[in-house]
C-alpha cells in the first residue's frame, strides 16, 4: 500500500493519499488545500485518483475537493449530514479570514457500512458524528489502519463548540464504533500525530473506555 500523509493548509489538516500499488487507483482524504503538492504525490507514484473522501465539511478538509475533482475526475464522497456546514464555506472562510473555496457538494453519500475500494484495497466506513453530524471514519482492517478525521487525536477528541457539534455524541462514537477496533488499530487523525487504539483507549483523558 502507498499512503502518504501531507498537513495541508493554514491548520494542518492531514490530508491522506492511499493508494494500491497494483492497480495504482487511489483515494484522497480530506484535500483542504495545497491541490498542487497532492497531485505531485499522485503524479510521483502514476496514481489515479478513484474518489475524494471527505471525513466532515469543515474548511480546512473540504476546501480543495471541488479543485481536485476538477483536476482529476474523481467523485466527491461525504456524509448528508455535514451539507449544512458544506452549504456555509462562506461563513466558515469568513471566521479564518480566507477565501471562500468553492462547494465541491456530494456526488457519492457515505452510508454506515460502505466499502471504498482503491485496487484491492478496500475501506470501512464508520459513521462516528459529534465533531460533527456528518462525521466519518474509515477503517482498513487488511492494514491495520483507520483514518479518523477530527473524532480522535493523540491523546484529545475533536471539539464539540462549533455549529453541529455533540459532546455527549462523540464520546458514543468513539467507545462505540473506534475503541472497539483492534488495539494495534494506528489511527490517522485529521491532525498531528499518529496514535493508536489500544494508546487512547488506556489513556485519552477526555473518553475513557
Amino acid at each position: 500500500m502507498i499512503h502518504e500523509i501531507l498537513p495541508v493548509g493554514m491548520l494542518g489538516c492531514n490530508c491522506s493519499v492511499i493508494g494500491d500499488e497494483v492497480s495504482h487507483e487511489a483515494l484522497v482524504i480530506d484535500p483542504g488545500d495545497d491541490i498542487g503538492e497532492i497531485v505531485s504525490i499522485l503524479e510521483r507514484h502514476h496514481l489515479k485518483v478513484k474518489m475524494i473522501v471527505i471525513t466532515h465539511a469543515h474548511i480546512d478538509h473540504i476546501g480543495g475537493a471541488a479543485k481536485l475533482r476538477k483536476l482529476t475526475g474523481a467523485p466527491v464522497y461525504m456524509h448528508e449530514a455535514d451539507k449544512m456546514l458544506s452549504d456555509r464555506l462562506d461563513m466558515q472562510a469568513a471566521w479564518l479570514g480566507m477565501e471562500t473555496p468553492e462547494d465541491p457538494g456530494i456526488d457519492v453519500a457515505a452510508q454506515e457500512g460502505d466499502i471504498l475500494r482503491a485496487g484491492s484495497l478496500e475501506a470501512q466506513v464508520l459513521h462516528t458524528p459529534g465533531h460533527t453530524p456528518g462525521s466519518i471514519s474509515l477503517y482498513m482492517p487488511a492494514e491495520s489502519l483507520v483514518l479518523a478525521g477530527d473524532t480522535l487525536f493523540q491523546g484529545s477528541v475533536g471539539r464539540t463548540d462549533l455549529p453541529g457539534g455533540d459532546a455527549a455524541q462523540i464520546a458514543r462514537s468513539i467507545r462505540g464504533k473506534l475503541y472497539t477496533l483492534p488495539e494495534n488499530t494506528v489511527v490517522v487523525p485529521g491532525h498531528g500525530e499518529n496514535t493508536s487504539i489500544g494508546e487512547e483507549r488506556r489513556s485519552n483523558p477526555f473518553v475513557r473506555p
